[in-house]
């Protein structure tokens, strides 16, 4: 843990002391299982730091969405014009205040951040009780943060440092909905990126063999399966910031776009309360 290099001098540190800080604060509230409401709490406060750029990254991919049409249009007009077709693109672009680059830039900064967080918790997680004081409290920026005694690594009778696939044969099969809860609301954050026009069924059958398509909805089911098999195989914890990382990002994605992919559900529900 106190390996130095720039990563975690740089990032890692600074956001286990932000942890440390949170975890003294529950902890002096009397909060039960305060390491794993300390992990949330954390991955909230992260995901409001990345609030604006997220927001920029889900804006510009809600307007792309908006022009997909529009853009089979040109491919289909100018199929035999690859430079027509780049140009008319980017014309398109400039017309709607969309700016391509945008998208992943917010990606690109974000990504450290997010890394550096998985860092500290699975450090956190995985560290035997026995060294746990003594290690991070080589690191701490301020006295007061320094831990007495090992924290309570459980959270509502579950070891927050063991992986379900661990606790299987020793708890109730329970412990899969974890895994299965991940996996749900990664592919309901997934699916509401994708929006399905009202042209789209209409148009040729050959986009039906069109890579990006395809690829689109691979991704839409197979992401979600591995983001389930990680949290099937990993400690506890990383799945609670997982899952308190991807409902931050649902409500997020809710607040700028509102449904998107997954509106004809909502729908079907309320024609359903409704009859």
């Amino acid at each position: 843990m106190t390996n130095p290099n720039l990563f975690n001098t740089f990032l890692v540190w600074p956001i286990l002391n932000v942890l440390l800080a949170i975890y003294h604060v529950v902890v002096s509230a009397h909060i039960p299982y305060a390491l794993g409401f300390s992990i949330i709490i954390l991955t909230i406060v992260i995901r409001l730091v990345l609030y604006p750029l997220t927001a920029s990254q889900l804006k510009t991919s809600h307007k792309m969405q908006k022009l997909t049409p529009h853009l089979n249009k040109l491919k289909e007009k100018h199929k035999n014009d690859a430079k027509m077709l780049q140009s008319e693109t980017m014309r398109l672009y400039k017309e709607h205040g969309v700016n391509p680059a945008a998208g992943c830039l917010p990606v690109i900064v974000q990504l450290p951040l997010i890394w550096g967080l998985y860092s500290v918790l699975q450090q956190v997680v995985a560290a035997k009780p026995s060294m746990l004081v003594a290690e991070i409290n080589k690191i701490v920026y301020f006295p007061a943060l320094k831990l007495q005694a090992a924290w309570d690594q459980s959270f509502f009778g579950l070891p927050l440092g063991t992986a379900p696939s661990h606790l299987l044969n020793s708890t109730s099969f329970l412990i899969l909905l974890f895994p299965l809860a991940t996996a749900l609301f990664q592919f309901i954050q997934t699916k509401m990126m994708f929006v399905k026009h009202e042209q789209d069924q209409h148009a040729d059958k050959k986009k039906d063999d069109d890579f990006a398509s395809a690829m689109q909805t691979q991704s839409m089911y197979i992401f979600p399966i591995m983001i389930g098999f990680f949290s099937y195989s990993l400690p506890l914890g990383l799945s609670l910031y997982w899952n308190t990382f991807t409902i931050f990002g649902i409500i997020q994605q809710y607040q700028i776009s509102g449904w998107g992919g997954i509106q004809p559900w909502i729908d079907r529900l309320r024609g359903k309360k409704n009859g």
